[in-house]
């Protein structure tokens, strides 16, 4: 059984960029993501801002091979060709060479076509019923993934709303530790879609002037889209074959508060458990995490309950922080593979990208985020957050080798 679980590829589609070479230019110009609805009618068009992947749908079909097709979702898509790129990105040529699975995270599934379900069954009750709600299911993105890229050892699917991809890379760690399978493809994706906006909405968590995360005056987040995966493998394996390692998967946690359908903790008890945890896992002592890609999704309620938890666990220590988020927007089930690609980047390029648009501290809290870009710096353990809805909290330390 493998002792350690090593990343050998990445892939990103967001909207910062179409592939990880573009996300890292993004990023390295503090460019942001966020913009007008495009993707869709809204009342909320012009009014509430999104974080879309710059690409249609239908250039997503042209661009997998699958010109015209009526029966493939948003959310798929994006994970197809997020997949592709860290297969890709792994040198992987021969999926059935080793035992390979798949563990894919979602939580909005094929929405983008069944919320036009209504309408058209109403306009006709035989009007494109099947296409638009047979692949609602979370699962069928992750089914998708799995027939285009030939996995079929192990396939599942993951939803545990924003913690969703961060628990798909535990648990494919698991796999992969416990002798199970050999390498293990980890991620997740989410597509925008008007039900999710309108969801938010109702629960008055949306920015109008897009998140700004950690700050004073924050006044909630920005919804985004995009799919991240990244390729695990046994350390038998990266020996055996040679192969450049990106990163080291460390350590991880998931703790669950239980506190409230939708808020954390004002204590911040979730998010103090799952660092705690992953931090144990790995052997490391608080002073050695160098970095934290914190959750920070702009909200009144989880920049504060992460804050908390922690000054809780580095006390007057707590290391360099920022929210990527103002980048990307909350890509929800992708956020957490998303931000582990970005950590990736942050190790590889000794790099760490700022919390875009903070300008004033929050007066709970003695720390404040990163605002300009700090280059040049070494990077060995990054500690990357991501929090879900009904306190499900997972912490994961990528690692530098």
């Amino acid at each position: 059984m493998s002792k350690r679980v090593y990343v050998t590829g990445i892939g990103v589609v967001c909207a910062i960029g179409n592939n990880v070479d573009e996300t890292l230019t993004s990023l390295l110009a503090e460019k942001s993501g966020i913009g007008e609805i495009t993707l869709f009618s809204s009342i909320h068009k012009g009014i509430l801002p999104l974080a879309e992947v710059k690409l249609t749908t239908n250039q997503l079909l042209d661009e997998i091979g699958h010109k015209g097709a009526k029966n493939l979702t948003r959310t798929a898509l994006l994970g197809i060709k997020a997949a592709k790129e860290a297969l890709g990105s792994s040198g992987i040529t021969d999926i059935q060479k080793h035992r390979t699975g798949l563990v894919s995270a979602t939580t909005v599934g094929g929405m983008d076509l069944s919320e036009n379900f209504y309408a058209e069954f109403l306009e006709s009750p035989q009007k494109g019923r099947m296409i638009n709600i047979v692949n609602h299911d979370c699962a069928d993105s992750t089914e998708r993934i799995a027939s285009n890229l030939h996995i079929t050892d192990f396939v599942t699917t993951i939803s545990t709303a924003c913690s969703s991809s961060v628990n798909a890379i535990m648990f494919g760690s698991n796999l992969i530790k416990s002798g199970q399978l050999d390498r293990v493809l980890v991620g997740g994706n989410d597509a925008l879609t008007r039900f999710t906006l309108n969801g938010f909405n109702t629960l008055m968590i949306l920015d109008k002037n897009g998140c700004h995360p950690f700050d004073e005056h924050r006044a909630g987040l920005t919804l985004g889209e995009g799919a991240a995966f990244l390729v695990l493998e046994s350390e038998e394996i990266v020996h055996k074959e040679q192969k450049k390692i990106l990163a080291e998967i460390l350590g991880y946690g998931n703790a669950n508060d239980a506190f409230h359908q939708t808020a954390s903790s004002p204590d911040g008890t979730g998010a103090f458990l799952a660092m705690s945890k992953a931090l144990k896992m790995s052997g490391l002592k608080p002073a050695e995490i160098d970095y934290i890609n914190v959750h920070g999704t702009g909200t009144e309620n989880n920049d504060l309950s992460e804050g908390i938890a922690m000054e809780r666990i580095f006390g007057d220590q707590v290391p360099p922080f920022s929210s990527t988020k103002a980048f990307t927007g909350h890509t929800l089930g992708a956020a957490g593979a998303v931000e582990a690609v970005i950590s990736i980047l942050s190790i590889r390029n000794r790099v760490i990208f700022p919390n875009l648009n903070f300008s004033t501290p929050m007066k709970e809290l003695k720390i404040q985020p990163v605002r300009k870009t700090i280059r040049n710096i070494e990077l060995r353990h990054i500690l990357s957050n991501s929090f879900g809805f009904g306190g499900n909290n997972s912490s994961v330390i990528l690692s530098k080798v």
